[in-house]
Order: C-alpha cells, then structure tokens, then sequence
C-alpha cells in the first residue's frame, strides 16, 4: 500500500465529492466531464470528480482520470441503498458487481434474467463473479459489504431481495461496478466506500434526499481516514 502516491476519486453525486476534504486549499481545473478538484492529503495527491449518476459516466470518469492523472489507486465514495440486513450505515466495499449485465429471458419477473461477468459472452449458463478491491487496511474500522451496480434507482423491495438474495448484495449503487471494471482492464487497484441513505425500497426516494448530505459526509471522512493509512 505505500506505493499509493495518486488516487483518483470517482463520485456520481456532487454532495458526495464536495465532502472530502472540504476545507484543504486545492487546484482546480475543468473537465469535459465536470470540475477536478486536487488536493494533498497525508502525502497523497487526490483528484476528485464528480461525473454524475451511472455506469457510463463512472466510467467515462475513470478512463479521464487514468490519462489525465496517473493515479495508482481508483477510489469511488459516497452513498448508496441498503438491500440486505447488513449492520451498519457505512461499508468499506470489499466487492462488487454489475447487477444488469445478462441475458433478458423473459420480461416476467426477476427470474427472467440471467447474469454474467460484464463483457464477457452472456449465452449459456449464468456465470459471474464480483470485482475483488484493495484489502481493507486492518486499521480501518468499517464493516465489509459487497454493493451491485446498476443503471437504475432502487426503489422497489421485490428487486432489492433479488439484489440480496441472487447476487448475495448488501448494497445498491449506480456507480462503484463499472470503476472497478475500468480499474480491472488497466490492471490497477480499486477500493471504494459508502454510507446508505435508504433501504432500497418504496420510501427510497424521499429518504435519498433527506439523509444525502449526512451519508455523503460520513463516507467523506471515512476516505480520508482511508487515505491516511494507505
């Protein structure tokens, strides 16, 4: 972990990136994806970017992140849904996956849809298996969880326990899968955190809004304490 000297953080919710390291006198320049945001941290140079919500924007993140900053590390934070009786309200995710990348079978039901490895042929039996990220540092005192991603808002119970119950999730997001993809095919590690903000459910909207600020505040400084023992 020493070698980590650049990080580049990915958020798709600005809430999320104005909450690290707020307060830390920092180089700014624009992006066809957003403003960049540098900062030095515990003897780290961080860039943040905020791209907005989704697979393709994260990702689309990433590779400019790769090309314009050299980063050693790819670090997603902010929040996310809650889909399995996980204690806890903010996770450091030791794993990951894209939870709509398949086969549509049929359009009745969860049942319809077989899952694969993202990129990989989705013809014949399902076959898949999560992005592994960077060890946790034992020093960390976050729980571990496993978040799926995928391009949709989460607000229905039914889909949240086909989530928890198929693909063993815990947590839902919208972004943290497809950084992990990017970081796998450039050979480069990956770690991200999250707090949650709702239970994936029928309340999930008004509840995103109202525990945003809070949730992406609480992940914030859990990355920063992150980067501290890298």
């Amino acid at each position: 972990m020493s070698k980590i000297g650049r990080i580049a953080v990915v958020t798709g919710v600005k809430e999320e990136a104005d909450a690290l390291l707020p307060d830390r006198v920092a180089e700014r320049h624009d992006s066809p994806l957003g403003p960049v945001r540098k900062v030095d941290h515990c003897g780290k140079q961080i860039a943040i970017l905020c791209s907005g919500i989704g697979k393709v924007h994260a990702a689309a993140a990433a590779m400019y992140m790769y090309q314009h900053c050299q980063p050693d590390l790819f670090l997603v934070i902010g929040t996310a849904g809650q889909v399995s009786a996980i204690e806890g309200d903010c996770f450091y995710l030791h794993q990951s996956l894209q939870a709509d990348y398949g086969t549509l079978n049929n359009s009745t039901g969860n049942a319809g849809f077989t899952h694969y490895n993202a990129g990989a042929w989705p013809i014949g039996p399902a076959d898949w298996s999560p992005f592994a990220a960077l060890a946790i540092p034992p020093a960390l005192d976050l729980p571990l969880a496993r978040i799926a991603t995928a391009d949709c808002f989460v607000k229905c119970p039914e889909r949240s326990g086909y989530l928890r119950d198929e693909l063993n999730a815990d947590l839902v997001d919208m972004e943290t899968a497809a950084v992990a993809q990017v970081a796998h095919l450039l050979d480069l590690p990956w770690a991200a955190i999250k707090a949650t903000t709702d239970k994936a459910d029928g309340d999930s909207s008004g509840d995103f809004h109202k525990n945003l600020t809070r949730s992406a505040t609480r992940a914030a400084n859990a990355a920063a304490q992150f980067i501290q023992l890298l």
